[in-house]
């Protein structure tokens, strides 16, 4: 046997599929970290841009509107492109754009940034999935993916208690701008390290034989693969549901949670954030548990419609029952964002419910979906909030009541109520593949 053959029988050591695994991921911690800074430094941008609520969600959400706008071509480009390409053109993107919004003073070029950032950031879940396929077996899908969403959590952690000790420390500007020399990091890894698939090192790949007898696919062929997803019951399905799983623990802890916290609660800026963190925490960790108690049953719709239905419940009692101590709210806010944890069998579901040639743009598809929730959510809530404001005013920045933000998250609790809905109508896969 050819000492080149006789290599690729061998599959790729662990320690390199986990590196470079690790760098895509690594930047999907980026993504979560900018999606959610501006949770901590509502005040300073309210008072820098000269904005009411309005505005500052529509500030926040020009991010997802650029990120949901990317999902559908950045899971075409990842089968077309491959994800190494994608990854380093992302990071680059991600730090020009971040450095346009930390260092502009015009609201505009501000939205600019963020949407330029959220377009970036769009690649970092897909090629994480991509790389997974490739580099990992089948049978580690639902846990890696879990695992991904932990690291990608550790952002939106590092976006709050340590986030807002820097910007009163350093100030927000040059925060934001370092943020950006560390994101173009991530994308010189990512040329140097990383690889689309094992047999570009001379390894064997983990990918479905259907999608390594394809090769590099076609572009138009990849476009008719699209049309074809949007036939699937599962994927109209899923893709509500994952809004109301991610707009409602985003919108909350990425951006209206901090200030609703210090006003119910008479919280620091930092004890907001910090609950706001545990929130995460929980969130994160039960991301892999749930992908491996899914795996382990050999089904997807019980533990997913189990999470929808809790988190639904437990957002219910989070802002409409009154009374709630700190301690209480805490309680119920870490079951509900446990209970979230099940949001990500739903890239498992979607991608078990369609053909295994179309996993790249099944992807981007379902994290549209994502964050659709986020993207109507955080402006939403902005418009009911300016809608209820009494006229209060603190250095210079709108102060809502607790009533007032309860009302705007009537939305929240109506979207997780739909996401219930919507996995209890869709169709088992037992954890197999489509053909």
């Amino acid at each position: 046997m050819a000492p080149g053959l006789e290599q690729r029988t061998r599959t790729a050591p662990p320690w390199l599929a986990a590196f470079v695994w690790l760098i895509p991921a690594v930047f999907y911690l980026a993504a979560f970290y900018l999606r959610a800074a501006p949770a901590v430094m509502t005040g300073e941008l309210m008072r820098d841009f000269h904005i009411g609520a309005v505005a500052l969600g529509n500030l926040s959400a020009f991010y997802f509107y650029a990120y949901v706008l990317m999902q559908i071509p950045t899971g075409i480009l990842v089968d077309f492109w491959g994800p190494r390409r994608l990854l380093v053109i992302g990071s680059v993107a991600a730090a020009a754009g971040t450095l346009l919004f930390g260092s502009t003073d015009n609201l505009a070029l501000a939205c600019l940034g963020r949407a330029i950032v959220g377009a970036a950031t769009a690649v970092g879940w897909v090629v994480t999935l991509k790389i997974t396929t490739h580099w990992f077996p089948s049978r580690k899908f639902a846990l890696l993916s879990g695992v991904g969403l932990l690291i990608g959590n550790i952002g939106n952690l590092l976006a709050q208690v340590p986030l807002r000790l820097l910007v009163e420390h350093f100030g927000w500007r040059p925060v934001v701008m370092a943020s950006a020399g560390v994101i173009l990091s991530v994308g010189v890894l990512a040329w140097f390290i990383v690889r689309n698939d094992p047999s570009d090192s001379g390894y064997t790949s983990y990918a479905p034989a259907a999608i390594q007898e394809r090769g590099q696919a076609r572009f138009l062929d990849l476009l008719k693969g699209l049309k074809r997803i949007f036939g699937y019951r599962n994927t109209w399905l899923i893709f509500a549901a994952q809004g109301g799983f991610v707009g409602s623990i985003l919108s909350f802890t990425g951006l209206w949670g901090p200030p609703y916290l210090r006003t119910r609660f008479d919280l620091k800026p930092t004890s907001a954030a910090a609950v706001c963190s545990v929130m995460i925490v929980c969130w994160a960790v039960a991301c892999p548990l749930c992908g491996h108690l899914s795996d382990q049953i050999g089904k997807r719709k019980p533990v997913y419609l189990a999470g929808a239905a809790v988190a639904a419940a437990g957002w219910s009692l989070l802002f409409l029952l009154p009374g709630l101590s700190l301690s209480a709210f805490v309680a119920i806010a870490s079951v509900t964002s446990f209970a979230l944890g099940a949001v990500i069998l739903g890239f498992a579901f979607a991608r078990e419910s369609v053909p295994v040639q179309y996993m790249g743009s099944i992807s981007g598809l379902i994290n549209m979906g994502n964050m659709t929730g986020t993207m109507v959510l955080q402006p939403a809530i902005g418009f009911i909030l300016d809608r209820h404001w009494s006229g209060t005013l603190s250095n210079g920045t709108r102060v809502y009541g607790p009533n007032a933000y309860e009302t705007a998250f009537l939305l929240i609790i109506g979207w997780a109520v739909l996401s219930v809905i919507a996995i209890s109508q869709t169709h088992e896969t037992g954890c197999r593949q489509s053909t």
